[in-house]
């Protein structure tokens, strides 16, 4: 049996009964060998594959493959803005001042802040608010502001004061349009109102209807509730010079006292 020799055997010794202690005359036919168990030298193997401070040699190189990418970008931002300082103070000044008014006026021109041209202006157009009178000599037939907060005439065209009319003074395809809300105090399953617009022309002894809309059905199925409903009119029309456009609506009475809640107004297409 072979054993590493570098290690020294420990000495046999026999003992009698009375506890003496003897060399032995013949040595034992075992030579004790001292070894490390199978754990210790794979433990010991595995230290031997780590590198320093207990890290893999393949750990350590793609930590510092990714410190050297990093590093990379930021050189090559670095090199990016250089560049762009050194563009800029290439750049005259009126030249770059140039084009960042032109970059940030672009938008407000579309979004409609051009002066308004002179055709504009002239164009024929008007748009008036409602004026709540609780008794009327004209029945159904509407009147309105045309001096109160955004209202206002343009290219000729005239609101009536005396019957409420809006008329116009060159012939042509216009857009009319008028919005009204009433407030039902007691509503009810039947509760209607009607809504409509109408011209008087010259050769004509009764008035032309343009648009109309009946409103019926809109209160809940119970009763003695109050409840708000509205109407919108709005179309191309086609009116000839000195046309005079109505808005008519029943139950006056019951129009809302919201001062923007009720209009009228047209403009030449």
């Amino acid at each position: 049996m072979n054993c590493d020799q570098r290690y020294p055997f420990p000495q046999v010794f026999l003992v009698d009964e009375g506890g003496g202690p003897r060399h032995s005359a013949q040595a034992p036919n075992l030579v004790p060998c001292w070894s490390f168990p199978p754990a210790v030298e794979k433990m010991r193997s595995r230290g031997k594959s780590r590198g320093c401070m207990g890290v893999s040699p393949s750990l350590a190189m793609v930590v510092l493959m990714l410190f050297l990418l990093v590093f990379a970008a930021l050189g090559f931002e670095a090199w990016q803005i250089l560049q762009i300082q050194k563009k800029m103070k290439d750049t005259p000044a009126d030249k770059v001042e140039l084009q960042s008014v032109t970059e940030f006026d672009a938008p407000l021109k579309q979004i409609g802040l051009k002066p308004q041209s002179e055709e504009d202006k002239n164009r024929p157009a008007a748009h008036v608010i409602g004026r709540i009178e609780k008794e009327s000599k004209l029945g159904n037939t509407l009147k309105w502001d045309s001096k109160v907060g955004r209202t206002f005439t343009s290219g000729g065209v005239a609101y009536r004061a005396e019957d409420g009319a809006l008329q116009v003074n060159k012939s042509g395809l216009y857009h009319i349009y008028t919005r009204v809300e009433l407030i039902f105090r007691q509503c009810t399953p039947s509760s209607s109102f009607e809504h409509s617009v109408f011209v008087r022309r010259a050769g004509y002894s009764s008035p032309l209807t343009l648009m109309q809309a009946l409103r019926v059905g809109f209160c809940p199925q119970y009763t003695g509730h109050s409840w708000t409903s509205e109407s919108y009119l709005g179309s191309a029309q086609q009116l000839q010079k000195d046309d005079k456009v109505f808005v008519n609506v029943t139950h006056r009475s019951l129009l809302s006292h919201t001062h923007y809640a009720n209009f009228f107004g047209l403009y030449l297409l």
